[in-house]
Parts: structure tokens; C-alpha cells; sequence
């Protein structure tokens, strides 16, 4: 038999939710579940419930934040002169911006 689920506070874990989204928007939750440094199910239970999340600087993090940056770059090189990025460029880049000055200031 397998362990059971406990949260961080030794609360068995034993109800499921469950809910539809876009593919777009699957994609800005993964990108924002990966800058967290979270899992995907704490960091869903942390939003819904209104909670900060507070990213720990980690290799993890780190690595996301150079992929989401790759793809921003890539996104951005794509773009020709004029054209206006779409809203979910613009929700990436917001986020890796408040994920980078939140990481400059647990340094300080």
C-alpha cells in the first residue's frame, strides 16, 4: 500500500479536483508552476487559496527561468518591426520580471 498524502501541516490529502483549460493556458500555468520552483499541485493550492508564492532560488528555478527566456527571445525575433507582441508574451515576460526582482532581492 502506498503512503498517504500529506501536506505540510500532516493533513491526509484525499480529495481531488479537477478542471479544464485551454491549451494557452496550460502553458502560462506551466510556465509559472516551473518559475516557482513548486509543484504543480502546490502551486495551485497556494494561488487558489490566495496565499503568496514565494520562490526559493534553486537550480530548478534557475533552469526555468533560462528556457523561459530562450523561448521569450525566440518569440520576440519572431516578431516583425510593428507588430504588437500577443498577451500571453506579454504575461510571460511580466512574470519572469517579478520572479527576477523577487531572486535580486533575497539576495540584498
Amino acid at each position: 500500500m502506498s503512503a498517504k498524502n500529506l501536506d505540510t501541516k500532516g493533513r491526509f490529502r484525499s480529495r481531488t479536483i479537477g478542471f479544464r483549460v485551454s491549451p494557452e493556458e496550460d502553458k502560462l500555468i506551466n510556465s509559472a508552476v516551473a518559475l516557482s520552483g513548486l509543484t504543480k499541485q502546490d502551486y495551485i493550492i497556494k494561488r487558489l487559496l490566495c496565499r503568496d508564492v514565494i520562490v526559493q532560488g534553486n537550480p530548478r528555478v534557475y533552469k526555468a527561468l533560462k528556457n523561459q527566456l530562450a523561448e521569450v527571445l525566440g518569440e520576440l525575433r519572431r516578431i516583425e518591426n510593428g507588430s504588437a507582441a500577443d498577451d500571453e508574451l506579454l504575461s510571460t515576460i511580466q512574470l519572469i520580471t517579478k520572479t527576477l526582482n523577487g531572486l535580486k532581492g533575497e539576495r540584498e
